[in-house]
């Protein structure tokens, strides 16, 4: 695997991992790889410093003297990321965080074991395609789960 800053035409910047530079190379000229930022698919590698992790502590890892440290997806820049933020913020204020259970609350209420009622949390890949092949009503959500440390 390989990490490549990128930098989309629209000036913004953002890492991702690649098998090879080759399969970065072909996601590119296939119109695959998009900003998660404003949507746009015309992309380049970005100039980028060798990373060393050797004995490097935690606080080792926060910006220095005044660096600006580079935007990530859990801090809303653009409007795509607000609004995925919004939608997250509209979830969990309407729904009730069942975790790592997911797939077995939503097949209790799905069989009438239990009462219904709107949840969200977390599930396989294994997990939810079995409650789609069952007809149970669920909806992959375009969301990371949230660091528990928070």
């Amino acid at each position: 695997m390989i990490q490549f800053s990128l930098r989309c035409e629209n000036g913004h910047d953002f890492d991702s991992w690649f098998k090879s530079t080759d399969a970065f190379e072909k996601l590119v000229s296939a119109g695959m790889l998009t900003c998660a930022v404003c949507g746009t698919s015309n992309m380049k590698k970005a100039p980028m410093a060798p990373r060393v992790t050797a004995g490097r502590r935690d606080d080792d890892a926060a910006p220095r003297d005044g660096a600006r440290s580079r935007g990530t997806l859990a801090t809303p820049d653009g409007p795509a990321q607000q609004a995925l933020a919004e939608l997250r913020r509209r979830i969990e204020a309407h729904s009730d965080d069942v975790g790592r259970d997911f797939a077995h609350q939503a097949r209790a209420m799905h069989d009438g074991v239990t009462p219904a009622r709107p949840i969200h949390g977390e599930a396989s890949h294994d997990e939810a395609r079995a409650l789609a092949e069952d007809g149970v009503p669920v909806l992959p959500l375009p969301l990371r789960p949230r660091d528990k440390s928070n």
